[in-house]
């Protein structure tokens, strides 16, 4: 079965090898949307897929706007929105300090400007202000079952039972009136997603399912919200990942290569 979501199917399209870089013991480097985010990454324990590519691809941001992202990693979703919408200014609240240095490295070595990383706890950190937009990829395997052998996955991957909510209220908490809030999540926590975007205040307004080809159950959504606003849920029709014939469909394409919006 295509593990569509891992590393291995981002390095198709999205990375390549770049001596250019500083590659740091314990990282590898590659870059991003054909070239225009160098991104260095840890290579034991959480590794970015294409989730972070795709979730920054569905934020509405425009120049002069700022977004919000909670777990921010090693930067990869911040600076490919930073890459698409020149002027967007951004804060990526990551709890893992050595991903957070990372993350800061991986902007300047993209000459990024206006994007910065905080390493802190986001359902702790006091209110760093007023944003436009806020975004995530929030953990989401249950509490319980085997946990991993590397600190790091265990604490990018593992989610609590009432997770989803807290981070929905932390990210909404900050926005102004009418900003978004975009999740990239598994298919199946869509209702207590759904569940937890009221209870922060946000109203959700579309679901746009990843499909990992025509014709497969979709594994991934894209959820967006409006805080305060008042327009129905949308189903939307989705995104097709692979073609039948092998390696990514042109639409995915044109998000992971060329930068492409996703309109939710």
């Amino acid at each position: 079965m295509r593990h569509y979501g891992g590393v291995e199917a981002l390095l198709q399209v999205c990375t390549v090898t770049d001596p250019a870089l500083v590659t740091h013991e314990g990282t590898s480097s590659g870059s991003l949307l054909g070239g225009r985010v160098r991104y260095a990454q840890p290579r034991e324990g959480f590794r970015s897929g294409i989730e972070p590519v795709l979730l920054a691809a569905a934020v509405p941001a425009r120049p002069g706007e700022s977004v919000l992202e909670g777990g921010s990693g090693a930067g990869a979703a911040l600076l490919c929105l930073a890459a698409r919408v020149p002027g967007v200014r951004g804060l990526g609240v990551e709890l893992d300090s050595n991903l957070t240095a990372l993350a800061q490295a991986n902007a300047t070595a993209s000459n990024v400007d206006g994007v910065s990383f905080v390493a802190a706890n986001l359902l702790t950190l006091s209110r760093p202000g007023m944003f436009d937009h806020a975004m995530a990829n929030p953990p989401y395997h249950a509490a319980t079952g085997t946990a991993s052998s590397r600190p790091a996955r265990e604490l990018a991957k593992r989610s609590q039972a009432s997770l989803l909510r807290d981070w929905a209220v932390a990210l909404v908490a900050p926005l102004r009136h009418r900003g978004t809030l975009t999740l990239v999540l598994p298919a199946a926590s869509l209702p207590e997603a759904l569940e937890a975007m009221h209870t922060a205040g946000c109203r959700p307004t579309a679901v746009l399912p990843l499909w990992p080809a025509a014709g497969r159950r979709a594994k991934l959504i894209l959820l967006h919200g409006v805080k305060g606003g008042r327009a129905p849920l949308q189903l939307l029709p989705g995104l097709v990942l692979h073609a039948s014939t092998g390696g990514f469909t042109p639409e995915t394409e044109a998000v992971l290569r060329n930068a492409a919006a996703i309109q939710l």
